[in-house]
C-alpha cells in the first residue's frame, strides 16, 4: 500500500501548487466573519450575566468555535500562508495571539518544527500530544505505567492538559534550539502584553465579569483544539517511523487524517479537518483546503477518513504498536502481553 501511495501521488507537488497562492480578499473576509461574530457574542455574553449564567456558558461554547477560527488565522499567519505579505501575516498573527492566548512567534516556531518532523518517533515530544510505543510502555516501572495511564485518561488529556498547555506551557520557553533566543524574548513580550490586556479588561469590566465571560471561551477552545489535533494524528492507522525509515509523503497522507464533518463544522474550524492536505503543504491557506480536496479526488483516496462518531473511538488509542503499525488500546496491549507470556 505504501508503494502504491508513492506511485499514485508522485506528482503531489504539482497537484497542490495552484492552491498555495494567498488571496487577500478571502483573507479579509475570513477576518471579518471570525473576529466580528466573536466580538459580538463576547459582548452579548457580558450582558447575559444579568440574565442567566447558563445562557452565558451556552454562548461561550458557540464563541469558542469563532476563537478556533481566529486561531486558524494565527496558525496560517505563522506558516506565512494567510496573506502574501510577510508583514501582514505577522501583524494579524500577533493580533490573533491576544485572543487565543497562544504566543504567536514561539508557537509558530514549534509548530513549523512539528510539520518538518511529524511522524518521526524521535521527535514526537515536540508539537505533538505525547504517546509511547508498546516497547517503551512495557519497560516502564509500575509507577511509570500508572502516570502514563493517568495522562492518557480522556478527562485528563482533553480537559486538564489543555488548561496546563494554555496557562503554563505556552508561557515558558519549554522548547528551544540554537538560535531560538530572540523567539523566547518575543514570547515573554507577548506574555507581558497579554497580561496587560487582561489587566485593562479586568479592571474596566470587573474581574468577576471578565473571567466569567472569557475563561469559558478559552477553556472550550482548548478542548476543541486538543481534540482535533489528537484525532488527526493519533487515529488507528496513522504513520509513525524512526527517522531512517521516515517518508514525508506517507507522513502527510497516512499520518494525518481527513476529519469528515458537515460543511458547517469545517467552516467553524477553519477547514483544519483537511489535515492531510495541510501537511502536504503548510503554504496552502485554510480557505483553499476544501477546494484542493474537492478538485483532486486522488488526495482523498488513501487518507484515513474519520467521521465524528468514528473519532470517538480514538479515545481508546493509547500506544503505538510498531509490529502492527497501528495505535492500540490498553486492553489490546494486555491481551498481547498475555499471548507473549504464554
Amino acid at each position: 500500500m505504501e508503494q502504491e501511495i508513492k506511485e499514485a501521488l508522485k506528482d503531489w507537488g504539482k497537484i497542490i501548487r495552484p492552491y498555495k497562492k494567498a488571496d487577500t480578499k478571502k483573507a479579509v473576509i475570513q477576518i471579518l466573519n471570525s473576529y466580528g461574530p466573536f466580538l459580538a457574542i463576547w459582548v452579548l455574553m457580558y450582558f447575559s450575566l444579568d440574565w442567566s449564567y447558563l445562557i452565558t456558558l451556552g454562548l461561550a461554547v458557540l464563541n469558542s468555535f469563532f476563537l478556533v477560527r481566529i486561531f486558524i488565522i494565527q496558525h496560517d499567519c505563522g506558516h506565512q500562508s494567510f496573506f502574501s505579505s510577510k508583514k501582514w501575516n505577522n501583524r494579524i498573527g500577533w493580533l490573533s495571539s491576544f485572543f487565543s492566548t497562544i504566543p504567536y512567534d514561539y508557537w509558530a516556531k514549534v509548530h513549523n518544527y512539528h510539520h518538518g518532523h511529524t511522524g518521526k518517533l524521535e521527535h514526537r515530544d515536540i508539537g505533538d500530544i505525547d504517546f509511547l510505543t508498546v516497547k517503551e510502555y512495557r519497560e516502564l516501572s509500575k509507577f511509570g505505567k500508572f502516570k502514563y495511564r493517568a495522562f492518557r485518561n480522556p478527562i485528563v488529556l482533553f480537559f486538564i492538559v489543555p488548561v496546563i498547555y494554555l496557562g503554563i506551557i505556552n508561557r515558558l520557553p519549554t522548547i528551544g534550539f540554537k538560535g531560538w533566543k530572540p523567539t523566547h524574548i518575543r514570547q515573554y513580550v507577548n506574555n507581558a502584553l497579554l497580561l496587560g490586556v487582561f489587566l485593562i479588561l479586568g479592571f474596566a469590566l470587573g474581574w468577576a465579569n471578565f473571567l466569567m465571560v472569557h475563561l469559558p471561551i478559552v477553556f472550550c477552545f482548548g478542548v476543541i483544539s486538543f481534540w482535533f489535533f489528537y484525532v488527526q494524528h493519533q487515529h488507528e492507522e496513522t504513520y509513525m517511523q524512526w527517522t531512517k525509515k521516515w517518508d514525508f509523503l506517507l507522513a502527510a497522507i497516512k499520518g494525518a487524517s481527513y476529519y469528515k464533518l458537515p460543511k458547517a463544522w469545517h467552516w467553524l474550524t477553519g477547514n483544519i479537518g483537511y489535515h492531510h492536505i495541510h501537511h502536504l503543504s503548510s503554504k496552502i491557506p485554510n480557505y483553499n483546503l476544501a477546494k484542493c480536496a474537492r478538485e483532486n479526488p486522488i488526495l482523498q483516496k488513501y487518507v484515513a477518513k474519520i467521521t465524528f462518531t468514528e473519532s470517538l473511538k480514538t479515545m481508546f488509542h493509547k500506544l503505538w504498536d510498531e509490529e502492527q503499525q497501528r495505535m492500540i488500546s490498553f486492553k489490546e496491549y494486555y491481551m498481547l502481553e498475555r499471548m507473549r507470556a504464554a
